[in-house]
Parts: structure tokens; sequence; C-alpha cells
């Protein structure tokens, strides 16, 4: 199942819309600016900057009216991912320092605090093996978030300027 994501200019739905299903890298080349959307299937990433860089938001299905409102932050969708639906299991390797240094740990399931389940006070760099993760600043799911898909992250502080994260969670077919 693909997914279906609906951009209007303004808040509440209003003004031109831009449809799509799949990653748009600079919404402005459909529209002067994006407020609100709705998120007809699938789930999401949504960027305050071009190029899938700045705040990040995850949308699964739903309405979402006022996109500074419920994220607080100060702009408006300038970018989005299209996230794939993932069957299967679910790999990650967390690593205490930058370039998988330091203390490892492997996950398979969501974990709502690194600190109180590894005793690990700082994930600088992850190895995603299998399936799609949104990673936290803080435990229990809360502050900013980044999506990670497979792949190597090797310097966190260099990709969030500075930011270190303290809970994960695995992205889902409940989307």
């Amino acid at each position: 199942m693909h997914g279906k994501i609906i951009f209007y200019e303004d808040k509440n739905f209003q003004g031109r819309s831009y449809e799509s299903s799949s990653d748009c890298p600079d919404m402005t080349s459909y529209l002067s600016k994006c407020h609100s959307c709705r998120v007809e299937s699938g789930c999401f990433m949504a960027y305050d900057r071009s190029n899938y860089m700045g705040n990040q938001f995850f949308m699964r299905r739903g309405e979402y009216s006022d996109y500074q409102r419920m994220n607080g932050f100060n702009d408006c969708i300038r970018s989005c991912r299209m996230i794939p639906m993932h069957r299967g299991s679910y790999k990650v390797r967390i690593y205490e320092k930058e370039n998988f240094g330091g203390q490892m740990h492997e996950l398979m399931d969501d974990c709502d605090n690194f600190q109180d389940r590894f005793r690990m006070s700082d994930c600088m760099s992850c190895n995603v093996m299998d399936g799609h993760w949104l990673m936290y600043e803080q435990p229990q799911y809360m502050g900013k978030m980044m999506y990670m898909r497979p792949g190597e992250y090797r310097n966190f502080r260099e990709m969030m300027s500075g930011h270190r994260f303290m809970s994960m969670r695995r992205i889902t077919d409940s989307c």
C-alpha cells in the first residue's frame, strides 16, 4: 500500500493544494507555503526546510489543520518523505559514542529510555539493520525526533546540531 498526502497552502485545509504519494524535496515547487495537510494513507515525515532538513514531524493517517500550532515550529512544511511500510523484523544497534564507539546495545523493539534500560547516558551513533525507526531527544518519545531508515549513522552531533537521543521506537504497520 502506498501513502497519499494532500498539502494545503493555508491553515484548515484552505488555499491551493498539492497531492503526493512520494517524496517531495521542495514544496515551493508546488505551493508557496504549506500550513496544513491530510494524510489519507501511509506515514510521512514532514520537514520545515527543503531537502529533508530542519525540524522533523511524523505524520500518520489523519488531519493536520495547523502545522505551526501543532509542532511549535516557526515555519511551514518545506519538504516531506514517504515512509515505506516494513514487513518483517526490526533491528538496530545503538552506540554510546560517535563512529560506533563505546557501549553497544541491540534493539528489536521500542525503548522509551536508554538510560534506564541500558545505563547509557548518551547515544551518538547507530546502525539500522532492519525496519524504519523514530529516534527522540528525550525519554518517553518526547522532544525533537529523527527518522532513521536502514543505514549507518556515524555522528548524531554533526547530523542534528549537537542533539543527543534518549528513546527510540519502531514505525510499524499501525500507521
